[in-house]
This record gives C-alpha cells, sequence and structure tokens, in this order.
C-alpha cells in the first residue's frame, strides 16, 4: 500500500510540474510591439483599442495618449505586426509607416480628424 501510494505522490507531482511547463511555455508565446499612432483623444484610444482587442490573436492593447503610442500584446502565431498596424490604419489613424485609411479616417468625429500642433494627421 505504501509503495502504492508513493507512487502516486510521484505521478502527482511528475504532473504537476510538467503542466506548469507546459502553462509557462504557452506564456511565453505571446510578443508584445509598440506602435506609434494618430490618435489624438479619448475617443480615438477607445477605437483603436478596440479594433485591436477584437483582432484574432491579440491579449491586450494600451493607448498611451501622451506619446502616442500603443503597446499590444499579441501571438505571432495569429497575427503579426503587419496585421496590426493595418487593423490601426483600418479605423482611420496612422500606425508607424502605415498610413491611415482616408475612407476610414473621413467618418470618424471632427474632434478625432483635427490634427495637433505639430502632427500630421
Amino acid at each position: 500500500m505504501k509503495t502504492q501510494f508513493k507512487s502516486f505522490l510521484c505521478s502527482f507531482f511528475l504532473i504537476a510540474i510538467l503542466s506548469a511547463g507546459l502553462s509557462a511555455a504557452e506564456k511565453q508565446k505571446s510578443q508584445v510591439i509598440n506602435i506609434q499612432t494618430s490618435a489624438i483623444c479619448g475617443s480615438c484610444k477607445a477605437r483603436v483599442e478596440k479594433a485591436l482587442k477584437s483582432t484574432d490573436g491579440v491579449e491586450e492593447a494600451l493607448l498611451n495618449l501622451n506619446n502616442k503610442k500603443v503597446k499590444v500584446k499579441y501571438d505571432p502565431a495569429k497575427t503579426s505586426p503587419d496585421k496590426l498596424r493595418e487593423v490601426i490604419a483600418g479605423v482611420g489613424y496612422d500606425a508607424d509607416n502605415v498610413k491611415k485609411k482616408e475612407d476610414a479616417f473621413s467618418k470618424l468625429p471632427m474632434c478625432c480628424q483635427k490634427p495637433m500642433e505639430g502632427d500630421m494627421h
């Protein structure tokens, strides 16, 4: 009986250790990228974050309006930095070197179309 119990405990701990290792490996799949945007207000922030969060493979998206950079945590097996930039451009904002889609930009609220001083929005 003691031998079976020890065997059970050893098996249990081995499975627990392997599970923890797999969980850590899954977490390492994610990558983070910072993308420069032309967003200027809270409405822009909400629109960009919503579009990114609805993109397959995106785990987190947070736009900092002070520096206009959106930090995106994503699964590179499901999406790519180029795809993320296209998503942002598709809702009407520049994304690094990818220019905004003019048709999407023209549909933005007027406050989102106003360039800030020194911007090429």
